[in-house]
């Protein structure tokens, strides 16, 4: 089976061309190929395939088999797939994501590679409804006291597709995220799990964030991470609407305008190979 290594800000991923392979049991294939000793080693599995309703579809499991809604990152590396491997020959694109369907614009290089792409993100969603948490079904989680382990920790809590609980603290690169990761993560609040954000705000236009991703543990960036954590930012007056984050595998750039928020970020082919599913 072919593929292709990419990365978004380091949040790596293995990605098969659907146009041309056909994958019977993603899931399984996902846990496989993730394993960073025994596989090709990723933070999950993205197919990319044909949609009836946008330009490309995409489908992302996580490295545990878990298929997710929505990944930002994820997201940006199909749009380059599908531009430099000639799946698509515009400039803006659609993807069709279990989020429904995201706009994107490509950033070429003087050779015509794909170096950089915008992505509307979409509307965040902030009931506990939509997110989904349990408790008031339209209550909103801003600045919400949660006692985890030992720590009472202030959370607020985003969807953008995707269940996102950020937590803003003083030091980020020192606080114990492999700890406090996986007990929020698996909390009864979160009936779907969710992915955890700790974030340092360095400025009102600047922040530095770690994440705990739902089902891969921690990444070096996760891009609707960001985009919640943006919003997270306006809603407790801790940032402005445009800022540049500061993750671990690099920097993207959000801008809350209007409904919609927008990530704008690298995407980079690492290598392409073939696999052998034992």
């Amino acid at each position: 089976m072919k593929f292709v290594k990419m990365h978004g800000a380091g949040n790596d991923y293995v990605y098969v061309n659907g146009f041309e392979t056909t994958v019977s049991d993603p899931a399984a294939l996902a846990r496989a190929i993730s394993d960073r000793h025994f596989g090709v080693g990723s933070d999950g599995l993205i197919l990319i395939l044909p949609s009836s309703r946008a330009d490309l579809r995409m489908r992302m499991f996580n490295a545990d088999g878990s298929e997710a809604e929505m990944c930002g990152n994820g997201v940006r590396c199909v749009a380059k797939f599908a531009r430099d491997h000639g799946l698509v020959a515009k400039d803006a694109i659609s993807v069709e994501t279990g989020d429904g369907i995201k706009q994107l614009q490509l950033f070429t290089n003087a050779a015509g590679k794909v170096e950089r792409v915008r992505v509307a993100m979409g509307r965040p969603r902030l009931t506990r409804a939509e997110i989904p948490m349990t408790g008031a079904p339209q209550a909103e989680v801003i600045d919400e006291t949660l006692t985890v382990l030992d720590r009472t920790l202030q959370i607020t809590c985003v969807s953008m597709g995707n269940p996102h609980c950020v937590i803003f603290v003083d030091r980020v690169d020192e606080f114990p995220v492999a700890e406090y990761g996986p007990a929020i993560e698996n909390h009864p609040l979160f009936p779907r799990r969710t992915n955890v954000e700790f974030v340092e705000v360095l400025a009102r236009g600047e922040v530095r964030q770690r994440t705990w991703e739902r089902g891969a543990g921690e990444t070096l960036a996760c891009g609707t991470g960001a985009a919640a954590v943006t919003v997270a930012g306006v809603l407790t007056g801790r940032t402005e609407r445009v800022v540049r984050n500061h993750l671990r595998g690099g920097v993207l750039e959000l801008e809350w305008q209007g409904e919609e928020v927008f990530m704008t970020g690298p995407a980079v082919e690492v290598f392409a190979g073939e696999y052998a599913p034992q």
